[in-house]
C-alpha cells in the first residue's frame, strides 16, 4: 500500500561532508526538512563540542534581538513581516550581523540611559514645582494675625511655659546669632512621598517624635511617571515642622526609611517665587530635550523593526545549523564530517540533489557521499500529511505514534470519525451552523493563518477546521435522515400516514391512534429518513426513536469493530505473520461474527419479516420477539419461552440449533486464542533447540516462527515487526502463557463491553434531540405565541436568547461532548483491534518546524 495507509519506508544513511561544505549542505537539508540526524557524540558534553562557540555567538545575537523586540513592542511599533523566509547566511556574514546588533544595542541602551536620566531630572523638578506651590499655601495662611508657621513653631517650643517669659515673633529657619551660639538648625523640611505610604508615615512620625512634630500634606492630583519603569504613580506633598537637632535627625531617618524625597524650600516668599520661576524654565527646557530624545529613539526602533523578523530567522537558522553540526563526528584528518541520518527512501534523490546544491554554494570540489546502511533498529514513523489530513493524523498520534510500517488508521478515520460524530449530533440546523463555521475557516485559512493568534482555543479550532467542516456536513446528512432541524421536521415528501378522523374528533381528543394495518398507512415507507408524522406523535415519538437509534448504534458498532479486526489482517500479511493469522485473527473474527454480528442480522430479519400488515399472525407486530431476550437466551442456552400459541419465539426454522452451534464455536475460540500460539511457540523452541521466543504485539500478535522469512526492505533492514519491539525474546514460557491469557481475556470481555459502549451513539443522539426540543418549547415557542407589535419585539428578544443558547449549549457544549465520545470510540473500541502505536515519530531537521516552535515560545 502507499504511504497514505502505511508509514514511509525509511533508511539509515551515513553522510560524509567536507568541512568547508558542511554548513551549506546542512542549510539545504534544513530547507528541505526530510532528514533526521542522529547524535554521534552522546557522551560528549554540550560545552565540549566543536561548534559550541558559534552556538554561543548565536545565543548572544538572539538575546540582543529579543532586547530590541521588547523595546519595539514597548513603543507599539509594528514589525514588518513579509512571511518570507530568507536563506541562512554564510558563516562570514555572522560578523556583520554581530556588528550591526552590537551597534543597535549600544545605541539604544545609551539613548535609554539618557532618557531615564532626563526623566529622573524632570520628575525631581516636577515634584519641586508641586512642593513650592503647595507649601506656598501653608505659608500664606493666617491665624490670629500670625503666620501659621509661626503659631505651629511656637507650639513646639516649651521654653515659654517653663520660664514664664513671653517670646517675640518666631522666625522660621535660622535663629539670630545673638540669641544662641549653637549651630543654626532648620525647623521644617518638605518633600514628596507615595500616597499609599502616607498614613503609615504619619503614624511613625507621631510615635517616634512623641507628638513633637506637626505634619501638613496635600495630594498631587496628576499622576507622575516613574523613570525606571514608566509606571504612573500617585504622590503627596508634605511639610514637617519641628524644633531641635534630635528631632531633625529622627525626621530625616524616617523620611529615608519611607523613601520620601526631600527638597530645599526657602523661607522667604521672594526666594520661593524666584526658585519656582527657575524650576519652570528648567522644566520647559527638559521637556524639549526629552522630546528630541524620544524622537531619536523612535527612529532607531522603526529602522530596526523593518528587519527584525528577518534577523530572527537568519540567526535561528544559523544556530540550528551549528547545533546540528555538533551532532556530527570528525574523521581523523579533521577535514571531513561524518553524520548518520534517517531518510525516506522516496526522497533519496531529492536529498542528494540538495547536497550537491549545497556543495556548489560553498565552492567545494569534493562531492558529498550518502551511503545507505544496514541496521536492525526500529526506524522512525513518517506519515506524509497535507493541510487536510494533518488534523486527522494528529488525532491518531495523540493515542500513540504508529509502529514502523504499521497500518495507519488516519485514512479510515477521515470517514468514520465525522460519521460517528454525526450519529450523535444529527440535526440539520445545528450541523449547518457547524459546517458554515468550518467552511469559513477553510475559505479564509490564508489570512487567518497569517494572523498567528496566540489564543490557544482559537488555534485548536483553526487546526481542526477540516474536521469541523466534515462533522457539520455529516451532521446535516444524519439530521436529514432523522428529519430533525432544530427539533422540528421537514416535509420534503408526502407522509405515508393519513388522518381519517373528522375535525371534531381530532380537536376533542388529546391522543389518537393511527392503525398501520388499515387505510391510515399507505404501506410504503417514507422515501428518505423518518416520516415527519412522528414529530406530532407525542408519547410514541420517543419510544419509536429509542428503539430505532439503539439498534443502529449496535449495528454501526459491530461493523466498526469487525472492520478494525480485518485491518489487523493487513498488518499480519505485510509482516508475514502467519501465526497471528491462524492463532488470533481467525478465532477473533469467528467469536465476533458468531455472537455479535449474528445479533445484528437478527435485527434486519426482524425489520424485514415482521409487519403490522402481515397476513400471517405469526409474523405480525405482536409476535416479534425481543432481540435482547433472544440473545441472552442464546448465550445462556436457555430455552425460549412462548408468549402465545400463535406466536413463535424463533424468527426462522432451525434457529435454536444454529444458535447453539454458534455459541459453542464461539466458546471454542477462547481456548484457541488462549493456547494455540504459546503451544506453537513451545514446539518451535524444542525443534530449534534454542530459546528463541516469538514476537508479540500489544494484542498478542506473534511471528517468531516466521521472523526469518520477513523480507528485507529497500533500505537494507527488515521491516519492524508490528508492535515495535514489544516481543518475548527472553521470556519464559510461563510469562508467554500469562501474556496470552491477558490479551485473550481482554479481547473476549472487550467484545462485550465495546459493543455496549457503542450505545453511547444512541444515548447522546436522544439527549441532543431532547435538549433541542426543550429549548424550542420553553424558549422560542413563547415568543412565537405573542401577537401584534409587542409580539414582534418579544420574538426578537426571545429569538436572540434562543440563538445564544442553541450555539452555546447545543452546538459548542454538545458538540464537544460528541467529539470526545467519538474520539473514545476510535481510540478504545476501534484501534485496540489492530493498532499497537509503539513507534516514535520522524523528527526531521526542518527550518520551518524550528522557526514555528521558536516564534511560539517567544510569544509565550
Amino acid at each position: 500500500m502507499g504511504s497514505l495507509f502505511r508509514s514511509e519506508e525509511m533508511s539509515l544513511c551515513q553522510l560524509f561532508l567536507q568541512s568547508e561544505a558542511a554548513y551549506a549542505c546542512v542549510s539545504e537539508l534544513g530547507e528541505l526538512g526530510l532528514v533526521q540526524f542522529r547524535d554521534l557524540n552522546p557522551d560528549v558534553n554540550a560545552f565540549q563540542r566543536k561548534f559550541v562557540n558559534e552556538v554561543r555567538r548565536c545565543d548572544e545575537m538572539e538575546r540582543k534581538l529579543r532586547y530590541l523586540e521588547k523595546e519595539i513592542k514597548k513603543d507599539g511599533i509594528p514589525m514588518l513581516d513579509t512571511g518570507e523566509s530568507p536563506e541562512a547566511p554564510q558563516p562570514r556574514e555572522m560578523i556583520d550581523l554581530e556588528a550591526t546588533f552590537e551597534k543597535l544595542e549600544n545605541e539604544l541602551r545609551e539613548v535609554n540611559q539618557n532618557a531615564e536620566a532626563l526623566k529622573r531630572n524632570y520628575l525631581e523638578l516636577t515634584e519641586l514645582k508641586h512642593i513650592l506651590r503647595k507649601t506656598q499655601v501653608f505659608f500664606d495662611e493666617q491665624e490670629g494675625g500670625m503666620h501659621t508657621t509661626e503659631s505651629m513653631t511656637r507650639a513646639l517650643i516649651t521654653d515659654e511655659s517653663r520660664t514664664g517669659k513671653a517670646m517675640g515673633p518666631v522666625q522660621l529657619g535660622f535663629l539670630e546669632k545673638s540669641q544662641d551660639t549653637e549651630e543654626y538648625l532648620p525647623c521644617f523640611v518638605a518633600g514628596v512621598i507615595l500616597r499609599e505610604r502616607l498614613p503609615a508615615f504619619e503614624r511613625m512620625l507621631w510615635r517616634a517624635c512623641r507628638g513633637n512634630v506637626f505634619l501638613r500634606q496635600a495630594m498631587i492630583e496628576d499622576p507622575l511617571e516613574d523613570p525606571s519603569n514608566g509606571d504612573k504613580v500617585y504622590k503627596s506633598v508634605f511639610i514637617i515642622f519641628f524644633q531641635g537637632d534630635q528631632l531633625k535627625t529622627r525626621v530625616k531617618k524616617i523620611c529615608e526609611g519611607f523613601r520620601a524625597t526631600l527638597y530645599p524650600c526657602p523661607e522667604a516668599p521672594t526666594d520661593r517665587r524666584e526658585m519656582a520661576m527657575g524650576v519652570m524654565t528648567r522644566i520647559e527646557d527638559l521637556h524639549t530635550v526629552l522630546g528630541q530624545t524620544q524622537d531619536h529613539r523612535h527612529r532607531v526602533l522603526v529602522a530596526a523593526a523593518k528587519n527584525l523578523k528577518n534577523w530572527f530567522v537568519k540567526v535561528r537558522k544559523i544556530k540550528a545549523i551549528y547545533h546540528t553540526l555538533n551532532l556530527f563526528n570528525l574523521d581523523v584528518t579533521q577535514k571531513c564530517l561524518i553524520a548518520e541520518c534517517w531518510v525516506p527512501l522516496l526522497d533519496f534523490e531529492t536529498i542528494q540533489i540538495a547536497l550537491r546544491r549545497g556543495t556548489e554554494r560553498s565552492g567545494s570540489s569534493v562531492p558529498p557521499i550518502l551511503n545507505r546502511m544496514e541496521t536492525f533498529e526500529d526506524p522512525p514513523t513518517y506519515n506524509r500529511t497535507n493541510k487536510f489530513t494533518h488534523a486527522f493524523q494528529a488525532l491518531i498520534n495523540a493515542y500513540g505514534v504508529a509502529s514502523y510500517r504499521e497500518m495507519n488508521p488516519a485514512p479510515y478515520t477521515i470517514i468514520t470519525f465525522p460519521f460517528l460524530f454525526a450519529v450523535m449530533f444529527g440535526d440539520l440546523g445545528h450541523g449547518t451552523i457547524m459546517a458554515l463555521f468550518g467552511l469559513w475557516m477553510v475559505l479564509k485559512e490564508k489570512p487567518l493563518a497569517a494572523k498567528k493568534s496566540d489564543n490557544e482555543i482559537w488555534n485548536i479550532f483553526f487546526g481542526g477546521r477540516y474536521i469541523i467542516f466534515l462533522m457539520g456536513v455529516f451532521s446535516m446528512y444524519t439530521g436529514f435522515v432523522y428529519n430533525d432541524i432544530f427539533s422540528k421536521s421537514l416535509k420534503v415528501f408526502n407522509s405515508a400516514w393519513v388522518i381519517n378522523y373528522n375535525t371534531s374528533t381530532v380537536m376533542t381528543n388529546k391522543a389518537l391512534q393511527l392503525d398501520p394495518k388499515g387505510l391510515d398507512y399507505a404501506q410504503t415507507p417514507y422515501p428518505f429518513g423518518l416520516d415527519p408524522v412522528w414529530q406530532v406523535a407525542g408519547p410514541n415519538k420517543i419510544i419509536f426513536q429509542n428503539a430505532y437509534k439503539m439498534k443502529i448504534s449496535i449495528i454501526f458498532g459491530v461493523i466498526h469493530m469487525l472492520f478494525g479486526v480485518f485491518v489487523g489482517l493487513f498488518n499480519h500479511r505485510y509482516f508475514k505473520n502467519k501465526m497471528a493469522i491462524y492463532c488470533e485473527f481467525i478465532p477473533q473474527v469467528i467469536f465476533l461474527v458468531f455472537l455479535f454480528f449474528y445479533m445484528t442480522l437478527l435485527m434486519f430479519i426482524k425489520w424485514v419479516k415482521y409487519s403490522a400488515s402481515s397476513k400471517e399472525i405469526a409474523f405480525s407486530e405482536g409476535c416479534a420477539p425481543s432481540i435482547l431476550i433472544t440473545f441472552i437466551n442464546m448465550v445462556l442456552f436457555k430455552p425460549a419461552e412462548t408468549t402465545s400459541k400463535d406466536c413463535s419465539p424463533f424468527m426462522f426454522a432451525g434457529q435454536e440449533g444454529i444458535q447453539k452451534f454458534l455459541v459453542v464455536v464461539a466458546l471454542l475460540c477462547v481456548p484457541w486464542m488462549l493456547l494455540a500460539k504459546p503451544i506453537l511457540i513451545m514446539r518451535s523452541r524444542k525443534e530449534a533447540h534454542q530459546p528463541i521466543a516469538p514476537y508479540s504485539n500489544e494484542n498478542g500478535d506473534a511471528d517468531g516462527l516466521n521472523q526469518h522469512n520477513a523480507p528485507a526492505n529497500q533500505g537494507g533492514q527488515q521491516p519492524a515487526q508490528q508492535g515495535g519491539g514489544h516481543g518475548h525474546d527472553n521470556e519464559e514460557m510461563s510469562e508467554i502463557f500469562i501474556h496470552q491469557g491477558i490479551h485473550t481475556i481482554e479481547y473476549v470481555l472487550g467484545s462485550v463491553s465495546h459493543t455496549a459502549s457503542y450505545l453511547r451513539l444512541w444515548a447522546l443522539s436522544l439527549a441532543h434531540a431532547q435538549l433541542a426540543e426543550v429549548l424550542w418549547n420553553m424558549v422560542l415557542q413563547n415568543g412565537l405565541k405573542q401577537d401584534g407589535w409587542i409580539g414582534g419585539i418579544a420574538l426578537w428578544a426571545v429569538f436572540a436568547f434562543w440563538a445564544v443558547l442553541t450555539v452555546g449549549i447545543l452546538v459548542l457544549m454538545e458538540g464537544l461532548s460528541a467529539f470526545l465520545h467519538t474520539l473514545r470510540l476510535h481510540w478504545v473500541e476501534f484501534q485496540s483491534k489492530f493498532y499497537a502505536g509503539l513507534g516514535y515519530a520522524f523528527q526531521p531537521f526542518s527550518f520551518e518546524v524550528i522557526l514555528d516552535s521558536s516564534s511560539g515560545s517567544s510569544e509565550d
